[in-house]
């Protein structure tokens, strides 16, 4: 069972960066989901993939993963691409792209 620490991304409905600071560590589920032939529905048998721990920091996360002896893969987070532009931006003459309405 590997683990995998990352840090979560924003929503992608929003502009904030809300609950992006923390770090998780989420294990994989190892089993396929079985279907339910009455309903369809599908089911969980494995429980680990089920717990989704948050903590502050990368260090935090990686030694609570080395002390319970659990294997784990970190993905770092990309960096994010700010391009500051304001309002009056969106009426300018010289936009790539015409102003639709």
């Amino acid at each position: 069972m590997t683990a995998r620490i990352y840090q979560p991304a924003r929503s992608s409905m929003t502009s904030g960066q809300g609950n992006t600071k923390g770090w998780i560590v989420e294990f994989p589920s190892e089993s396929p989901r079985p279907v339910d032939p009455l309903t369809g529905w599908t089911g969980q048998i494995d429980m680990h993939s089920q717990i989704k721990m948050s903590f502050a920091t990368k260090e935090a996360a990686v030694d609570y993963a080395q002390r319970h002896g659990v294997a784990y893969t970190i993905e770092e987070p990309h960096p994010r691409r700010h391009r500051p532009r304001g309002y009056g931006d969106n009426f300018s003459s010289d936009r790539r792209v015409p102003w639709s309405h």
